[in-house]
């Protein structure tokens, strides 16, 4: 039993590093390492993973708003799409069989790795949308010699459109949907990388909760499961907040693709081979 608990601890450990410094959050490595190396149904990884990403939300964000990382403005508007997806994600997972849940997951992380390796830097804009501007979410952040560098934000719409999306995938899969949310404001909106992912570990929490009702309501949240999970993911999480303001954008990226591509392409395997 305990040699159980450690391992679950450690795999929470490792997802919650690595979830926080991408800002896709933990849910997208703890739902495959859940499924993959502990041999566990993905239902029932969904409903961990929800729990655990609300937890690593809490445990990441304090920090990246407190140093000034998280845009609130940005997380309070998407976050109205993304709690709508949510709810409607939680709800049809109960109807939707495990092959396909795990072939989606597989395509979500294709499409993650392919919008990452498309864009090489931050891509800052001079001028932003006229309702961005109107609702006043552009916003300044540090370089590396700590010279103060402005942003907009563009194609509020497309980004919306995305978040909605996106909550819908967190609700069917327990990630979080950081992977779009990240690619939505890093790619379609152009926030810097390191304020999306801030922003996007801020915005986690709410779509994941929103989520976490249904499963909590369905009994599919195995508490004995859901507990260390939450710990192990809140632990890597506070480290991994630590360590992103003082990262290399470029080398988080390319990782962070390398990882997408492997946990894709087991996914679709035993997606395929379960068909």
């Amino acid at each position: 039993m305990l040699a159980i608990l450690g391992s679950l601890l450690l795999l929470a450990f490792g997802s919650g590093l690595v979830g926080s410094l991408s800002g896709l959050g933990g849910g997208v490595f703890i739902v495959p390492a859940l499924v993959i190396a502990a041999h566990m149904p993905i239902t029932v990884a969904v409903g961990a993973s929800l729990i655990s990403v609300v937890a690593t939300s809490a445990g990441a964000s304090v920090a990246f708003v407190r140093d000034g990382w998280t845009n609130l403005k940005v997380a309070m508007v998407l976050e109205c799409a993304t709690v709508t997806g949510a709810v409607a994600g939680a709800l049809l997972a109960g109807m939707i069989p495990a092959v396909v849940l795990e072939l989606l997951f597989a395509l979500m992380m294709l499409q993650s790795a392919y919008f990452s390796l498309r864009k090489q830097g931050d891509d800052l804009v001079e001028h932003g949308d006229p309702i961005a501007r109107r609702l006043e979410l552009a916003g300044d952040i540090p370089d590396d010699s700590g010279k103060m560098i402005h942003y907009e934000i563009v194609n509020l719409a497309s980004g919306g459109a995305l978040m909605v999306v996106a909550g819908l995938m967190s609700g069917l899969l327990g990630i979080g949907s950081g992977a779009l949310k990240v690619m939505a404001m890093d790619y379609f909106m152009h926030l810097p990388l390191k304020v999306s992912s801030a922003t996007s570990n801020f915005m986690i929490g709410v779509t994941a909760g929103a989520g976490a009702l249904v499963f909590l309501a369905r009994g599919d949240v195995a508490t004995s499961i859901a507990a260390p999970v939450a710990i192990g993911v809140t632990a890597g999480a506070l480290l991994g907040s630590r360590i992103l303001p003082h990262a290399n954008v470029r080398a988080l990226r390319l990782a962070f693709v390398v990882i997408l591509i492997l946990i894709a392409i087991e996914m679709g395997w035993r997606a395929l081979q379960g068909i």
